[in-house]
C-alpha cells in the first residue's frame, strides 16, 4: 500500500481556514452556520453550551469545526486526542423535524452514514461499526474485539437538555502516521493509503451527506429511506458478536439487523432480541 506524500501529510495539516467553508454555509446549503476555531478542548461540549445560551442563534445544520481538538470525548466517558491538525474534528446540529426524543438513537446512525459515504467519496472503503464507529477493513492480523477492521471515526450524539435537537459530533482521523494513532485497532486515512487528505473538503462532503441522511431519517427523502440505507452499509451485520450492554449481562449471538428504535437486532439462544447501547466485540467475522 503506498502512503501519502509528507508534501501531502504537510498540506493537510494547515490550519483549517473558514474562507475555505464559506461554499458549503448559508441559506439552502450543507451548513447554516459553522464557528471555526483554531483550538477546542470538545466541539461537542462547546456547541451543547453555545445552544444552551442561545438557541435562537444555532438552526438546524450549524456546527464547530476546530482545527485541534484537545479534550474529545467519546461514548462511556472515553477520552479522544489527536496531533495538531490531523483529524477533522466537527460537531453539528441536528433538528429532526417530526422526530421523538425517544428516537434519537438514530442519530448516530444518520451520522455514521454520512461519514461512510464521505470516505467512499475519497475512495475509501468505510463500513459502519454499530452503533457509533467508522472502520475499514484493512488490519494485516486480527485484533481481540476487532477482527482485521480498523477504526477511523469516532462519533458521539448528545441531545440537547430541553430541546428538541441532538448534536452529532464527528471525529475522523485524516493524516495521522501509524505511531501517532493511540490504540492497535484505530487506523487514519494517511494509514489507509489514501491520497486526498483535503480536511476542508472531506468537510463538505460530510455535511451534504449529512443533509440527506437526516431528511431520509424525516421521511422526506425520494432517494431512500434510512433504515434499509444504513442497513446496507452495516458491517456488524453478520457477525457473531458480544455486545457489552452498559450495566447489564452480555448478549452474544449473530446481528441480523436493525429495530425500529436504532438498536442492534441479535440472534441469540433465546430468540432475537433488540440491544439498544453497548460495545460489541467480534466473535467471528
Amino acid at each position: 500500500m503506498e502512503l501519502p506524500s509528507p508534501s501531502t501529510v504537510a498540506r493537510s495539516r494547515e490550519p483549517l481556514r473558514a474562507r475555505d467553508l464559506e461554499p458549503i454555509v448559508g441559506p439552502s446549503r450543507q451548513l447554516s452556520r459553522l464557528d471555526v476555531v483554531a483550538t477546542s478542548p470538545s466541539t461537542n461540549t462547546a456547541l451543547l453550551r453555545a445552544v444552551a445560551d442561545a438557541p435562537g442563534d444555532w438552526p438546524a445544520f450549524s456546527g464547530i469545526v476546530a482545527d485541534h481538538q484537545t479534550a474529545g470525548r467519546g461514548r462511556a466517558g472515553r477520552s479522544w486526542a489527536t496531533p495538531q491538525g490531523a483529524a477533522l474534528t466537527v460537531s453539528i446540529l441536528l433538528r429532526p423535524e417530526g422526530i421523538a426524543p425517544a428516537a434519537y438513537g438514530w442519530a448516530a446512525l444518520v451520522a455514521g452514514l454520512a461519514t461512510v459515504r464521505a470516505l467512499r467519496d475519497a475512495g475509501v472503503g468505510a463500513f459502519l461499526k454499530w452503533p457509533n464507529d467508522v472502520v475499514v477493513e484493512a488490519g494485516a492480523k486480527e485484533i481481540p474485539g476487532w477482527g482485521r477492521w480498523r477504526k477511523v471515526v469516532g462519533i458521539l450524539c448528545e441531545a440537547v437538555p430541553g430541546q428538541r435537537a441532538v448534536v452529532a459530533g464527528v471525529g475522523i482521523n485524516v493524516s495521522q502516521a501509524a505511531t501517532e494513532l493511540p490504540v492497535p485497532h484505530a487506523a487514519s486515512l494517511a494509514t489507509l493509503g489514501a491520497t486526498d487528505l483535503d480536511r476542508a473538503r472531506l468537510l463538505r462532503s460530510l455535511a451534504a451527506h449529512l443533509r440527506d441522511g437526516v431528511a431520509a431519517w424525516e421521511g422526506e427523502s425520494d432517494d431512500f429511506s434510512i433504515r434499509p440505507e444504513v442497513e446496507r452499509v452495516c458491517a456488524t451485520i453478520g457477525w457473531d458478536i458480544t455486545v457489552d450492554a452498559p450495566g447489564g449481562t452480555p448478549v452474544s449471538g449473530r446481528a441480523v439487523g436493525l429495530g425500529p428504535s436504532g438498536g442492534l437486532l441479535v440472534e441469540a439462544d433465546a430468540g432475537v432480541v433488540e440491544v439498544l447501547a453497548g460495545d460489541v466485540r467480534v466473535r467471528r467475522a
